[in-house]
């Protein structure tokens, strides 16, 4: 993937990453990739004041992943405690997808947390049941802790999905700085 190019995202990126995150898993364009949610929820996931909210609180970046200029996936993270970073609105472009950038941009956004934040433990929601994406993560390291989450009353569901028991299970992981030019310049 050493046609990436990695950067954190400033306020003139808010409406490039609303129209990724937004694509990547609702409405038609979502099913070209496999992380679509389109099947179980309805409405936009993010919108630009939550981008905006995100990208302006404490110890919290968006991270770029970006190929000839063109913006390929996103990540936020954040410190939550001393040692626990938090790892979500993770999307890349649907026909992106399967290629290896999510792994490559996973394992900066892992890097940057230990070296930026000094992290040691990384978490992340997972809407479940999805077992294609907790297998995802596990690959990578990332394990279910156990601890779900209910889904929030904003997050509008499909009415054919009214009965499923969505929720956001809890994945974490053990991560540690690694070689510097792989992280964003700020």
């Amino acid at each position: 993937m050493s046609n990436l190019s990695f950067r954190t995202a400033d306020d003139a990126d808010i409406p490039a990453i609303v129209d990724l995150v937004v694509h990547a898993y609702r409405g038609e364009t979502s099913r070209q990739g496999w992380t679509s949610e389109a099947d179980l929820l309805d409405g936009d996931r993010i919108d630009a004041e939550g981008v905006a909210r995100e990208l302006h609180a404490a110890d919290s970046e968006i991270l770029l992943a970006e190929r000839d200029g063109e913006l390929m996936a996103c990540a936020h993270v954040t410190r939550r405690a001393p040692g626990l970073g938090y790892f979500g609105l993770f999307a890349v472009r649907p026909t992106g997808q399967g290629n290896g950038i999510g792994r490559h941009v996973l394992a900066t956004a892992e890097a940057f947390v230990a070296e930026t934040w000094d992290v040691h433990t990384l978490e992340m929601t997972v809407l479940g049941p999805r077992p294609e994406l907790v297998a995802y993560y596990g690959r990578r390291g990332f394990l279910p802790t156990g601890e779900i989450r209910q889904l929030p009353a904003e997050i509008r569901r499909r009415p054919e999905t009214a009965d499923l028991p969505l929720r956001f299970d809890v994945l974490a992981k053990a991560v540690s700085p690694r070689v510097a030019e792989s992280s964003p310049a700020a």
